[in-house]
């Protein structure tokens, strides 16, 4: 790190996930609870309706959690609180207490059964697998009658280390956490997602850091992914003066996005319903949404969503916003939506999953595309729909043929993976628009698993291979008179967004506090600056 903190004692380097500096001293995240000794078991009755009540208790908690965090939070902890409420979770778990083992360790082996099956699978349940160590932490706590793992309450203000942090750690972060640090992690994980939407400071895959101990004063840097160790209190308070400083500058941020010679760059909002929008003043001062997840509304549905529900929820975010991007249901065994009862597959990430569903379940697009056309004339909007997961130019014209035969006039895809990437001219001669998801291009590129913290330096967005690609994409867009824009975790990074602009992109979608960095990070630079940035990148 460079500035006021050069006179620290030493130095980790991490990867850095969400913009900001921060100093304070840190605070490794408790233990989890210890099984105690293997005993007899007189009652497995009473064992087995302690791992009931245990696991009632979790998904109680979570769903409290939810209900306070809202957004993006809500909908992982719910996602959550659904597993702990699995009936094959808690079957596998009372066959162990009919076998003669205590509630604790029957749940830590249904658990345990459980996360080797997920992490077997591959893609984006083995990513999910950790989540379960964290569930069962919490379940085995309730068993021993102790409170459940959470988050150090010092009280005064703290950095948080941990060697990872699960999402129920993640969105009960208090305000008087600084800046997140972790050991493991890349930049697509739930640590660095939330802590963008929340404008923490946050490095993950971090070696060495939980070798530090309590109470070390240590500066972050969530831009570089440095780590100073053993911070004087002059440095300390001249971190906190300049973040002070950035913070306030970047709240008066206001107007449509641009570079300094008055190039546009449209700065579009990520949301996964109407609640992510925002209210009056608080506003990211955006200029639309460029991305709707809409799968995010119904992550909980054990039943199909009827149509009326889908135009309800889709017509309230036409209603409150003047540009919507629509992404169909970007679902599979991957990312599971449990009406959809897809079946198992060995490797979802390379199976069905986006716009393949549609191979199994074409109803399901079907309805959906009725819905969104629907709500559209509600609301009296023009949404633009996209597609995820399209791999080749027959399924993107196959998707927008449909589309268009249902009333919707402005109809793109995601590119995703490099097939898609490489063809991105012949994309577009079927195609209105094209949208680049960066987390999962750069996952199928480098073949890296997304959460892999040994291999985070390969999914890092400034990798010239991907750049590459997103180049391409761009310079397919100015031959064809038609946009291209990013939507990956890439978009809200103010240090990439003006590179992203000189390789030709015409859009950056993101998380809506990243957007006065990323506005006032173009008006800094000309075009040309944009440009010759994305030439040294891609050399």
């Amino acid at each position: 790190m460079k500035g006021p903190w050069e006179g620290a004692g030493g130095r980790l380097v991490g990867l850095g996930v969400s913009q900001g500096r921060a100093a304070g001293p840190m605070i490794r995240l408790g233990e989890p609870p210890k099984l105690p000794a293997p005993g007899p078991v007189t009652d497995p009755g009473a064992e087995a309706a302690t791992v009931g009540k245990a696991l009632e208790a979790v998904a109680a908690e979570l769903n409290r959690r939810a209900l306070a965090a809202g957004g993006e939070a809500a909908e992982i902890l719910e996602a959550l609180a659904m597993i702990a409420e699995d009936p094959i979770l808690l079957e596998e778990a009372e066959r162990h207490t009919a076998g003669g083992h205590a509630a604790p360790h029957a749940l830590d082996a249904a658990f345990t059964k459980h996360r080797e099956a997920l992490a077997a699978l591959g893609g984006y349940l083995a990513e999910r697998a950790a989540d379960l160590d964290d569930l069962k932490h919490r379940a085995v706590a309730s068993a021993l009658g102790l409170p459940m793992p959470g988050l150090p309450s010092p009280g005064h203000p703290y950095v948080l280390v941990a060697t990872d942090l699960s999402p129920a750690d993640t969105a009960g972060l208090g305000p008087d956490v600084l800046a997140l640090v972790t050991e493991r992690g890349g930049p697509t994980s739930h640590t660095a997602i939330l802590a963008r939407s929340r404008g923490l400071p946050a490095v993950v895959a971090c070696a060495g850091v939980m070798d530090l101990d309590d109470g070390t004063m240590i500066g972050v840097d969530g831009g570089t992914g440095e780590v100073a160790i053993g911070l004087s209190e002059q440095e300390t308070s001249e971190v906190v003066q300049g973040e002070t400083a950035r913070r306030a500058r970047l709240q008066a941020s206001r107007g449509p996005g641009g570079t300094a010679d008055g190039h546009a760059v449209k700065l579009l909002l990520n949301i996964g319903s109407a609640a992510d929008l925002p209210q009056g003043e608080d506003g990211a001062d955006a200029e639309g949404v460029g991305l709707f997840r809409t799968e995010f509304l119904f992550l909980d549905r054990k039943q199909p969503p009827s149509f009326e529900e889908q135009v309800s929820a889709y017509a309230e975010v036409f209603a409150r916003a003047e540009h919507v991007v629509v992404r169909t249901l970007d679902a599979g065994t991957d990312k599971p939506l449990p009406f959809l009862g897809l079946p198992g597959e060995q490797n979802p990430a390379l199976g069905v999953r986006g716009l393949r569903v549609d191979r199994l379940l074409p109803g399901v697009l079907d309805t959906q595309l009725d819905a969104i056309a629907t709500a559209a004339r509600q609301a009296g909007a023009e949404p633009w729909v996209m597609a995820p997961m399209v791999t080749t130019a027959g399924e993107a014209g196959d998707f927008a043929r449909r589309a268009r035969a249902k009333g919707i006039a402005r109809v793109g895809v995601m590119v995703e993976v490099p097939a898609a990437a490489l063809r991105a001219g012949r994309l577009l001669r079927e195609v209105d628009f094209l949208s680049i998801g960066t987390n999962d291009l750069a996952q199928y590129t480098f073949a890296a698993d997304r959460q892999h913290s040994v291999l985070a330096d390969l999914l890092d967005p400034r990798q010239p291979a991907l750049l590459e690609l997103i180049a391409r994409c761009a310079e397919a867009g100015v031959r064809a008179g038609k946009p291209v824009g990013v939507c990956g975790e890439a978009a809200g990074d103010p240090l990439l967004a003006p590179l992203l602009v000189g390789l030709g992109v015409t859009s950056l979608s993101m998380a809506g506090v990243c957007v006065p960095a990323v506005r006032e990070a173009l008006a800094e630079v000309t075009l040309d600056e944009c440009r010759e940035r994305a030439r040294a990148a891609l050399e």
